[in-house]
């Protein structure tokens, strides 16, 4: 009896090897959408605006999902073009040197508990992350050291801490939600005494702002991605279903077509939540599931992301498949202050000549309804809020929205559009050209 339990002990030990899932290499999981050598021109691209001998910091995003798809921090991304978790690019000015400290190994693909289902995935030795990315790769472990190094020699930290970012200790709230970059300022500061910070967020504008040929291909597909979401939206609206209803027609459609995930929450909202803002209507899961009811309009603001790159796209669409006449006057104007912005946008002009346009060319009577940001938009990129300056002067290869909001809480009547442009040699290029603008367009859309 005992031979035969040890041939089936034997037996199951064998066939548990065999079980075993082969180890993962990265690029059996995701692929790298730009050249190592446009890769390369980004991060000269930066450093070329920073003066000094410091070391530039850019952390990845932490691996754990924690319920969510994991994604890669913008910047991160934008220099590297690899979604390594844990890791941090470090970019030596005094030496010209580039490298990427990594984990060994890439703790998701790893379990104790769980050998057979998690099969390891290297990545300080993945030689061909190192190949397709023309980064040398070190142990994340070494980190410390060099840090200390650099802070013994005087020398300054230089990190994008955000458009307001001055480098003072943490919020002293009890709750509050640090961003990872401050999450890391602070490991720094905890484990490296005395370091230097300088923030680089208008050197990291300067550089994303301004897209590449292969980055404006991925925002045409992502653009129209969106543009596809909407109008099978568009179609489905009809007095009786809820918000949330149009959301998954919608977030479907995005799927199906070939997005990875949201841009953001889906704003789609009617009637009197139409004249409400997103920040406060989120705050309320009820408040965004009305029902449509005929004679309302309903917006929306959406958009998807396709590579890491996102679309943000808006429209107003009658409940009933027909504007009423104030709301058809409303949407014409809003129309009309759009393609003139439109119109008017090309290389060499700045954010307040935009500005002053607008101000210009909006009727008195709605002036006080109409929402005034610097240029009614905001830039477009690895996130729908790119990083981006006011001062800026435009050139070829920005992308940013054009969308003038009418709130008007007097009469009820919310209405918005907004479209992606592209400033181009000779002016602009609306990259959402294919989506229906005006009243009648919009009408035909729905009633196909």
């Amino acid at each position: 009896m005992t031979r035969y339990k040890v041939l089936f002990l034997f037996f199951l030990i064998c066939l548990m090897a065999m079980a075993q899932t082969p180890e993962q290499s990265y690029f059996e999981w995701t692929t790298m959408p730009f050249s190592k050598e446009e890769l390369a021109q980004r991060r000269e691209n930066l450093l070329k605006n920073i003066a000094g001998n410091g070391l530039v910091l850019i952390p990845a995003k932490d691996g754990y999902s924690d319920g969510e798809t994991f994604r890669q921090s913008d910047d991160f991304y934008y220099f590297t073009g690899l979604e390594l978790p844990n890791s941090i690019l470090v970019m030596d000015l005094a030496n010209n040197t580039v490298l990427i400290y990594v984990p060994e190994q890439d703790l998701r693909f790893h379990s104790t508990s769980r050998p057979n289902d998690f099969p390891g995935r290297q990545l300080l030795k993945d030689s061909e992350i190192q190949v397709r990315s023309g980064l040398e790769l070190k142990n994340i472990e070494e980190f410390p050291f060099l840090m200390d190094s650099i802070i013994a020699e005087n020398r300054k930290l230089f990190l994008n801490k955000g458009a307001k970012g001055g480098f003072a200790e943490v919020e002293n709230n009890y709750i509050y939600s640090p961003s990872p970059i401050e999450t890391f300022i602070e490991a720094i500061r905890k484990k490296h005494r005395d370091g230097q910070f300088e923030n680089i967020y208008e050197s990291v504008a300067k550089v994303r702002m301004v897209k590449s040929p292969s980055e404006i291909k991925i925002m045409r597909k992502v653009t129209a991605i969106n543009i596809k979401g909407i109008a099978s939206t568009a179609k489905a609206i009809e007095a009786g279903i809820d918000e949330r209803h149009l959301e998954g027609i919608l977030e479907g459609n995005y799927k199906i077509n070939g997005a990875q995930r949201l841009a953001f929450g889906s704003i789609i909202k009617s009637g009197p939540n139409s004249l409400w803002p997103w920040r406060i209507l989120a705050t309320h899961y009820d408040r965004r599931n009305r029902v449509l009811k005929n004679g309302e309009l309903v917006i929306l603001d959406v958009g998807c992301e396709y590579q890491h790159y996102v679309s943000d796209v808006g429209r107003t669409f009658p409940v009933s498949g027909k504007f009423s006449k104030t709301q058809k006057e409303v949407l014409n104007m809003e129309v009309s202050i759009a393609d003139q912005i439109i119109d008017f946008i090309r290389p060499g002009i700045t954010f307040s000549d935009i500005k002053n346009l607008t101000d210009s060319i909006i009727p008195k009577k709605a002036a006080k309804y109409m929402q005034v940001g610097l240029h009614f938009g905001h830039h477009l990129g690895l996130s729908a809020g790119d990083p981006s300056l006011p001062n800026a002067i435009l050139q070829p290869g920005m992308i940013f929205t054009v969308e003038p909001w009418y709130y008007n809480h007097d009469d009820n009547i919310s209405v918005f559009i907004e479209d992606v442009i592209l400033v181009t040699e000779k002016g602009c290029e609306v990259l959402s050209k294919d989506l229906p603008r005006t009243p009648e367009q919009l009408e035909n859309l729905m009633n196909r």
